[in-house]
């Protein structure tokens, strides 16, 4: 059965063929040739085989003519046409019959998407042109060496990941960053469409990631989205002052165009260019046509560096209002304390330090930020003792920010070292009846209990 299915997927295929056209078949059958489909079937059968043991060499001429005279016999043409032509080019060390390789493999990618529609419908699982697209980029970039046309491949690729988005392979995001850093070398007004690229490319890959389900798609898809971000880095366009000396002129011309403004903002988010007065001008004219949490953000970042701490809180507010996600909500409330502390608004920063933790349970910058206000003010008893027991409450919370949140243990821990040395001594609390294990009730506003130790 297999085998008269691909004797019939053979001559429908030469059928299709203007070479077959040319024969002069007057009776309009699409079937051809009982000799050609034979040998079609012949040649297939051959250059699998070689396929089988590796012999590419052998397997090429039996290839290349189902290739180029049954362009639809089977899907596997082009696959083993693939595997044929990358290892004839690796294994060549003539640069012109390299060439030739490489230009009959970007062929074989070009005529499988011309006759995709047909390919796809002799699989159970049909392919899509991005992801052909993508291969052809991969190849293209892989095999071309210092011939390479950027802007060639630049565009191959870009075309490929718009197709595929968090579909695309996982290689397609990495290819994306490698070509859009490589044409930013020699192109700085690139520079713009480079941020664009990783934000695609990180976003997509970040997608994909969440999505997989197999150990080794996730683990090719960490590997892409880690190398996506060493391209960025390394490009030397990641650094705030290149954000505003590109969003900066731009933005003052955009104001009304909430498109462009949102982009802005969304990359400066993403970037913590939060402290850049391109980040601060979008934000408050984008806030102007269609308040969101993000504008509201913006326009509290901006009023804080202005010293405008009122104010700088009330943004906050809104964008805890408007905003969706919690833990954005978190950081919002965050950021608010913050604002409330550098004020030494102490009690209404811990308020919104705790509403932060009540967003995002494991927000242990909101822990250390509560024991720092704790540490900055704690003398509410006239005894010296007690005032250092203030401490002890202080080292509780980075403990806390310590379970909650392996990232920033470093940091609790520094502070833990160093608030340690101000706790009280044994004899100091001696004479107010206290030992190691009693329970103290800080006054004050902090109103916390904690355990001697």
């Amino acid at each position: 059965m297999k085998m008269k299915m691909f004797t019939m997927l053979c001559a429908l295929s030469l059928g299709t063929t203007a070479a077959f056209a040319q024969k002069g078949v007057e009776d309009g059958s699409r079937f051809g040739h009982g000799e050609d489909s034979i040998r079609c079937l012949q040649n297939i059968s051959i250059y699998s085989e070689y396929v089988k043991t590796d012999n590419f060499t052998d397997a090429y001429k039996p290839w290349m003519a189902v290739f180029t005279e049954a362009p639809l016999a089977q899907v596997s043409t082009y696959t083993n046409g693939a595997k044929i032509l990358r290892a004839l080019i690796a294994s060549s060390k003539d640069a012109a019959q390299q060439k030739k390789y490489l230009d009959e493999l970007m062929a074989v990618h070009d005529q499988r998407i011309k006759y995709l529609d047909g390919l796809n419908q002799l699989v159970r699982t049909p392919t899509t042109k991005g992801s052909i697209l993508g291969m052809k980029a991969h190849d293209y970039i892989a095999f071309s060496g210092a011939n390479i046309d950027i802007n060639k491949a630049y565009q191959m690729v870009k075309e490929a990941v718009d197709l595929e988005k968090a579909a695309s392979d996982y290689f397609m995001f990495q290819d994306l960053m490698d070509i859009s850093a490589r044409k930013l070398k020699s192109d700085d007004t690139h520079k713009e469409q480079f941020i664009q690229d990783y934000l695609t490319a990180s976003g997509y890959a970040d997608e994909a990631l969440k999505a997989a389900t197999k150990e080794r798609d996730k683990k090719l898809l960490k590997t892409a989205k880690d190398n996506v971000d060493a391209y960025f880095i390394n490009s030397g366009a990641a650094s705030c002052e290149n954000l505003q000396a590109i969003y900066g002129p731009k933005v003052s011309q955009n104001k009304t165009n909430l498109d462009y403004l949102k982009q802005v903002i969304n990359v400066m988010q993403m970037l913590k260019c939060t402290e850049e007065e391109a980040y601060f001008v979008a934000s408050e004219a984008a806030h102007a046509i269609e308040p969101t949490a993000a504008t509201a953000a913006g326009c509290g970042y901006m009023y804080y560096k202005k010293g405008d701490m009122d104010k700088s809180v009330q943004y906050f507010d809104q964008a805890i209002e408007l905003e969706q996600e919690a833990d954005k909500k978190a950081d919002y409330a965050y950021s608010a304390a913050v604002v409330l502390f550098s004020k030494k608004q102490l009690s209404k920063a811990k308020q919104y330090a705790n509403k932060a933790i009540s967003f995002n349970g494991s927000y242990g910058k909101a822990y250390i930020l509560i024991a720092q206000m704790y540490a900055s003010s704690p003398n509410w008893s006239d005894e010296a003792a007690l005032n250092k027991c203030t401490y002890f409450a202080a080292i509780d919370k980075l403990q806390r920010a310590k379970s909650v949140d392996p990232s920033i243990a470093e940091e609790a821990q520094k502070l833990i070292n160093t608030y340690a040395a101000h706790t009280p001594k044994d004899e100091d609390l001696f004479f107010l009846g206290l030992k190691k294990g009693n329970s103290v009730t800080i006054g004050g506003w902090i109103g916390e209990t904690t355990t001697i130790r």
